[in-house]
């Protein structure tokens, strides 16, 4: 009997938990609470007047190798430079780093011996696993783009600065070892059904993602520790992903083209779901 795998794919926009440290010391100047207000926010921190948010748009094509448990991925980014400054470079936050064995997040990690502790318990503070972001090429119309990896941010270089209006798309190829979640803990990567030779995907966290720029701060460039996310742009996705034929992709959106791609119970099965 032919089983199916099952892949979930998590596309994750704006408006997700933001890392940040708070300043609570009680003699702190009331200027760091509520801003002198400008063209672009109020004294409320609502938008003003010349309020701007950048865009940045994706097209992908990923693809899964269910041997040896790797996802590979092309990227073409289009990023839309709607603020008033000229960008002389541009960060982006590589996700996946923090299962890199030089990550931070390790070094936080903490645990206790308990009378139930198990040896897996204990191997997981020590960092085993071949994960993170294998970064093989950024390139600007076939041009090689400088750009610098610090764990979890990468920073490209720009030739020229991106003036204010104006928009760059370049290109980012990548691959990554995907972590079975028995042994490495996450909310990400897969899960073994060895009686059967099967695996469950659940992938998020998959591709070079650019950084927020916003009139407060300026980029968001603080490191992912694996605790919380930051807000990312808004932006159009057009996705493409390959797997193999006994695979189901289940993910978050509308489907479309359902006659091209799901067999008649299958078809019959989203009707029925639809009219519950």
């Amino acid at each position: 009997m032919k089983r199916f795998f099952v892949l979930f794919f998590t596309f994750t926009s704006a408006l997700l938990f933001a890392q940040e440290n708070t300043n609570q010391n009680k003699f702190r100047q009331l200027g760091q609470e509520l801003p002198t207000p400008n063209v672009y926010r109020n004294a409320a921190g609502a938008p003003g007047p010349q309020y701007w948010q950048q865009q940045v748009d994706y097209k992908m094509k990923i693809e899964i190798d269910d041997d040896n448990q790797k996802l590979m991925g092309k990227s073409n980014i289009t990023y839309h430079n709607n603020s008033p400054d000229d960008l002389s470079y541009l960060w982006l936050q590589l996700d996946q780093n923090v299962r890199a064995p030089h990550s931070d997040s390790y070094k936080l990690r903490e645990n206790k011996l308990r009378e139930n502790n198990t040896i897996d318990g204990l191997a997981r503070l020590t960092p085993s696993f071949e994960g993170g972001f294998n970064i093989e090429k950024v390139s600007q119309s076939g041009k090689n783009l400088s750009y610098t990896i610090n764990k979890t941010m990468m920073r490209i270089n720009l030739d020229k600065p991106l003036k204010a209006g104006d928009k760059i798309s370049f290109d980012i190829q990548w691959w990554y070892n995907i972590n079975n979640t028995k042994e490495v803990g996450g909310r990400s990567g897969y899960e073994p059904f060895e009686e059967d030779g099967n695996n469950v995907y659940v992938i998020a966290q998959f591709f070079p993602r650019m950084c927020k720029y916003y009139d407060v701060y300026g980029w968001q460039n603080k490191q992912f520790l694996g605790r919380g996310e930051f807000t990312l742009e808004f932006g159009d996705y057009e996705v493409e992903i390959t797997v193999p034929s006994d695979h189901l992709v289940a993910s978050t959106g509308t489907l479309q083209n359902e006659g091209d791609v799901l067999t008649k119970t299958q078809k019959e099965r989203l009707k029925n779901a639809r009219n519950e």
